[in-house]
């Protein structure tokens, strides 16, 4: 199929297929006449791609993980890649949900000005309230920081 029908069937545009194609995550043939020519698997492709970045896995993850031949997936392959990834997402939301936590308490902190107290005198009372650790900054379990710097290790490696 050509470029024009296989974008009206995802819809996305041609320009981003034609990208995929460069970054050699779809393949297409050229025609005598230099047009790209697509398999059907082609919709299939590229439905996968979108759906591998709603599941928050970059360009160069999907490159890693998805074959140019639908044929010669690598099922160990990608068990390993998706279990990382559920590992990365619980490690982000952990940290996510301290990062809440504190601000919110921050949040709660500076609210709790007293009313003759001007911004600049409530400012200082919370600095000396966090350093006192009365304020308590989010932290992470070690097996969080082990996935996070296992994930920005992936992410040099492979980008």
């Amino acid at each position: 199929m050509k470029i024009g029908e296989l974008a009206q069937r995802t819809g996305l545009a041609a320009s981003r297929i034609r990208f995929y194609e460069d970054i050699g995550l779809l393949k297409a043939e050229r025609e005598p006449n230099g047009y790209r020519s697509y398999s059907p698997e082609a919709v299939l492709v590229l439905e996968l791609i979108a759906a591998a970045q709603q599941a928050g896995f970059s360009l160069d993850e999907i490159r890693i993980l998805m074959p140019l031949d639908m044929e010669q997936w690598q099922h160990g392959t990608l068990i390993e890649t998706l279990r990382a990834k559920v590992q990365e997402i619980e490690a982000m939301q952990t940290r996510l949900a301290q990062s809440k936590a504190h601000l919110v308490a921050l949040l709660a902190e500076i609210d709790a000005k007293p009313a003759d107290m001007d911004c600049s005198a409530n400012a200082k009372r919370v600095m000396s309230r966090i350093r006192a650790g009365q304020v308590k900054a989010p932290t992470l379990v070690p097996a969080d920081v082990t996935t996070l710097r296992k994930a920005k290790r992936r992410a040099v490696k492979h980008g």
